[in-house]
């Protein structure tokens, strides 16, 4: 009696819904697996390790709030805490004040007005231990050309800028809005190509002059640019350290320490306080947001 062949199990074909879905998935997973093991993993375990005491060498030893009770009566990080604010609340405005005006004034149609452009941007690719030294050079108390043009104007006390406790701060707030002021100037840029001209022209045809023009017309189509500006230049002035660690390496005394800058000797140099340091990275996670959350608000309370 003759049996028929047994067919051989035929492969269901993939749905072309999920093949795409995991295709779309080995493109994410790269930077996902990456995002995993050097950013959220490393934030976990700091803020675990913001209730611990540890050295790197012995045990990890739990101590609950104690790293934060600590820091009430810390006068290093007192002083830090404050320079913070203080370098924030003039580095932003004052940014974004030279990056909005060299904006506009680059914006219009002079000669020159690529290669000025690219002078604007310039410091900002350039490399910050060049800058941070000819920066150094220029603001020398004994021999730089700045106090050399004041002595010839007659100033007697001259500041001794990066070297004193009263100036340290303004002479690396300067060179802050110096070196980045480009950058923002370019996102002004692309946003003053979105705004609408005929408003504009139709504004001073209605006998408008500059000025109002600008305030009235041509600053609220700013708007977005601004409050993306404004949240970039916040985040990153809280965060500064570099610039503090090339020009006056958070001296003289602690006149120009920052959070980041404390962190970052408390983690490494001397003995190291890997729980303490991450306690003070913790209250600058929450600085940070909550002035992010601040604005965000007030962005959306603006667009109602």
């Amino acid at each position: 009696m003759a049996t028929k062949p047994v067919a051989k199990s035929e492969r269901k074909p993939m749905k072309k819904e999920t093949r795409n879905t995991l295709i779309a998935y080995s493109f994410i997973a790269p930077n996902f697996i990456g995002f995993c093991i050097f950013t959220l993993v490393p934030m976990v375990f700091a803020i675990a390790l913001a209730f611990c005491s540890w050295d790197g060498v012995n045990a990890i030893e739990f101590v609950g709030i104690q790293n934060f009770v600590d820091l009430v009566s810390d006068k290093t990080f007192l002083a830090a805490f404050k320079n913070t604010i203080v370098y924030s609340l003039a580095v932003v405005p004052l940014t974004l004040v030279c990056a909005l005006g060299l904006a506009v004034l680059l914006n219009q149609p002079i000669k020159g007005r690529n290669f000025f452009r690219t002078v604007a941007f310039f410091p900002y690719v350039a490399s910050l231990v060049a800058v941070a030294a000819v920066w150094n050079m220029i603001f020398s108390p004994s021999m730089g050309p700045v106090n050399m043009i004041l002595s010839a104007l007659g100033v007697e006390n001259l500041p001794r800028w990066a070297a004193g406790k009263e100036t340290a701060m303004l002479t690396v707030i300067l060179f802050s809005v110096w070196k980045n002021m480009g950058y923002y100037m370019v996102m002004y840029l692309a946003g003053l190509q979105g705004t609408n001209p005929e408003l504009e022209e139709a504004a001073e045809l209605d006998g408008a002059n500059r000025w109002q023009v600008f305030w009235h017309i041509t600053l609220p189509q700013l708007r977005p640019t601004t409050f993306l500006v404004v949240v970039t230049l916040t985040i990153a002035s809280f965060k500064v350290y570099d610039q503090m660690y090339m020009i006056t390496q958070g001296g003289p005394g602690n006149a120009t320490i920052t959070l980041v800058y404390y962190i970052y000797n408390v983690a490494f140099v001397n003995t190291p306080k890997y729980g303490y340091a991450s306690a003070v990275a913790m209250v600058l996670f929450v600085l940070v947001l909550i002035v992010t959350i601040i604005q965000f608000r007030g962005s959306s309370n603006n667009d109602t």
